[in-house]
């Protein structure tokens, strides 16, 4: 399992125990089905954005998208040079 997906889905397993949700429970409340939040919890790599903001918003988490710092050299220039800001 990728990395990125084995995390999420001990931080959603956690949060969720520790409000005493059932699987159910946290589908009902975020609209999503629980069979969505089983395969969110099993790190599933393939789902779908908008249902996983949902169940980590009920969840009063949230995901961020960050740089890697090993990657950030490889970071192509926009073109032109600029920064998006026009000149």
């Amino acid at each position: 399992m990728d990395e990125l997906p084995k995390r999420l889905a001990a931080e959603v397993r956690a949060r969720r125990a520790s409000l005493r949700l059932t699987q159910r429970d946290l589908a009902d409340m975020a609209g999503v089905s629980e069979r969505f939040v089983r395969f969110v919890e099993q790190g599933k790599p393939s789902i779908q954005l908008d249902s996983l903001v949902a169940v980590l918003g009920t969840l009063g988490l949230e995901l961020q998208v960050t740089g890697r710092a090993s990657q950030a050299s490889r970071v192509a220039q926009p073109p032109g040079g600029q920064d998006g800001a026009g000149s």
